[in-house]
């Protein structure tokens, strides 16, 4: 068997670093280690650092909603509870997600930061990854390999009148929400 990696970290090129630096800080509770007019670097745990920004002062095209391009990066909090705090945490910072969707082997709330790149805030479904990858291979993702968009406040409200992390996470629970195909907004228009 060979040698299992583990993630790093994640570096952008972006012509807003000061904004971008910030942002990252402010979601991650993050602090920043290092920055000057063309590197930062912004760490939220024992890594020296997490994300890093290439922000070189020349001119840089921004990406659109249609470019070919990573799309995601994802961070899983312990449970709901977490998740929930960290959302109320953004949300007075006035910072909202673009979308949040019950993806059945994750609930998931998704941010886009100051460049338009998406970030996933998450919480696992199922504890051991072999049941979630039995999950993506039967009926529910055949049928939508998405899952239903959720309104963050209504899963906090639920969750605050005893809804447990189960029924949050439950895709059945948010079939018939209403805000329409969540992809619409991941993927841009088309």
């Amino acid at each position: 068997m060979s040698a299992i990696p583990k993630f790093s970290h994640v570096v952008f090129q972006t012509p807003q670093g000061e904004a971008m630096r910030n942002w990252y800080s402010t979601v991650l509770d993050g602090r920043v280690v290092f920055s000057d007019d063309v590197l930062s670097f912004v760490t939220y745990d024992e890594e020296h650092h997490r994300i890093a920004l290439i922000h070189p002062p020349v001119a840089m095209d921004r990406k659109t909603e249609t470019t070919a391009a990573a799309h995601h990066t994802a961070f899983t909090f312990a449970n709901i509870d977490e998740l929930i705090e960290r959302y109320e945490l953004l949300r007075d910072k006035d910072i909202l997600p673009a979308v949040c969707i019950c993806h059945g082997i994750t609930t998931s709330m998704y941010y886009k930061d100051p460049d338009g790149n998406f970030v996933e805030m998450q919480i696992d479904t199922f504890e051991n990854p072999d049941d979630a990858t039995a999950y993506m291979q039967g009926p529910y993702y055949e049928e939508d390999s998405v899952g239903p968009a959720f309104d963050p406040e209504e899963l906090v409200k639920r969750r605050r009148e005893g809804a447990s992390e189960k029924e949050l996470g439950d895709r059945e629970t948010w079939r018939h929400s209403g805000l329409g195909n969540p992809l619409e907004i991941l993927m841009g228009p088309r």
